[in-house]
C-alpha cells in the first residue's frame, strides 16, 4: 500500500482526499484526435460520453473535467491553428479550464520564450491559464520559477497554473502553483509510489497524479491511491508510453479504452 513518507523514511496516517477531477494533460491535435475532443466536450457538459446499450448519456454531475491542456506544436505554434482554435472555445464554454501547453526544458528555456508562447495562448485561444510541463523540482530553480509564476498571472488575470513535475518537487513550488502534478508515469510505478510527508499540509485540490497502462481491471485501485495519497485531480488511462523510458510518449494523447467507466467513477466517487 502506498503511504506518506518523512524524511527520515518513516510513515504516517494515509491523507484520505475526499472527491476527485479530472485533468487532461493533452489529447492529440483536433484534426487527428476529433473523437477525443468530443468526448472530453461531451464530459465537460456533464454527461458520460456513451451508455452501453442506448443513446442514453448519464450524469456525472458538474466538475467531473477540471481542465485540459492544448498543445498545438509543442506550444501555441506559430499562428492561431483554424481547428484548435473552435475545439478549445467549445471547451471552454462547459466551463473547463483550457490550459496552455509552457515546455520549460527544466528551467532550461529563455524567461522570453515562454512569455512569448504565453501571449500567443492568450491572444489566440483565450487560455484560462497554464501547464508548465518539465517543471524544474530543485530549490535552486524555485526563485527563477516563481517569476515566471507570477509574470503569467499578471498576464492572465490570475489565471490557473499547473506545474507538471512529475515527481515530488521542493516544498517551496507549492506557494506558486495553483496545482502540483507530483507523479506521472506508469501504473507499476504508482501502485508502489510513496508520497511525501510535506504534501499533508496542503489540501487535495492542490495535487495531480497522471497514470498511464493501468489495466481496466485496476481502475478503481489506482483511484483509491490517488484519495489515499491526497490527489484531487487525476487522470488514468490503459494506454502505454510509446517514448523513451521515463516520459510519457504519446500516452496522454488519445482516449482510454474504459473512458467512460473512469468518467463515471469520478463523478459518483470510489468508496475506500
Amino acid at each position: 500500500m502506498s503511504h506518506l513518507t518523512t524524511s527520515a523514511g518513516g510513515t504516517r496516517a494515509p491523507t484520505g482526499a475526499a472527491g476527485a477531477g479530472i485533468g487532461v494533460p493533452g489529447f492529440a491535435h483536433p484534426l487527428l484526435a476529433p473523437t477525443e475532443w468530443a468526448e472530453l466536450l461531451r464530459c465537460a457538459g456533464g454527461f458520460l460520453p456513451r451508455h452501453a446499450g442506448s443513446g442514453y448519456r448519464a450524469p456525472v454531475g458538474p466538475g467531473a473535467v477540471q481542465w485540459a491542456v492544448l498543445n498545438v506544436s509543442n506550444g501555441p505554434g506559430a499562428r492561431p491553428d483554424p481547428h484548435c482554435l473552435p475545439a478549445a472555445a467549445r471547451v471552454r464554454e462547459t466551463g473547463v479550464r483550457i490550459l496552455g501547453h509552457l515546455d520549460l526544458g527544466l528551467g532550461t528555456r529563455p524567461s522570453g520564450e515562454l512569455l512569448t508562447d504565453a501571449r500567443r495562448y492568450l491572444e489566440w485561444y483565450r487560455a484560462d491559464g497554464f501547464w508548465l510541463d518539465r517543471c524544474p523540482t530543485d530549490r535552486t530553480q524555485l526563485p527563477a520559477t516563481r517569476r515566471l509564476a507570477t509574470t503569467l498571472r499578471a498576464l492572465c488575470g490570475g489565471g490557473h497554473l499547473v506545474f507538471g513535475h512529475g515527481s515530488h518537487p521542493y516544498p517551496g513550488y507549492a506557494e506558486s502553483a495553483d496545482q502540483l502534478v507530483t507523479f506521472a508515469g506508469c501504473w507499476d510505478d504508482y501502485r508502489w509510489s510513496q508520497v511525501a510527508e510535506w504534501t499533508a499540509d496542503h489540501p487535495p485540490e492542490r495535487f495531480c497524479h497522471l497514470v498511464h497502462g493501468v489495466p481496466r481491471s485496476h481502475l478503481d485501485e489506482a483511484l483509491r491511491i490517488a484519495r489515499w495519497q491526497g490527489a484531487g485531480t487525476v487522470y488514468l488511462t490503459d494506454r502505454r508510453a510509446a517514448g523513451a523510458a521515463g516520459t510519457a510518449g504519446d500516452a496522454w494523447a488519445s482516449l482510454p479504452g474504459y473512458w467512460d467507466d473512469f468518467v463515471s467513477r469520478i463523478g459518483t466517487g470510489v468508496s475506500e
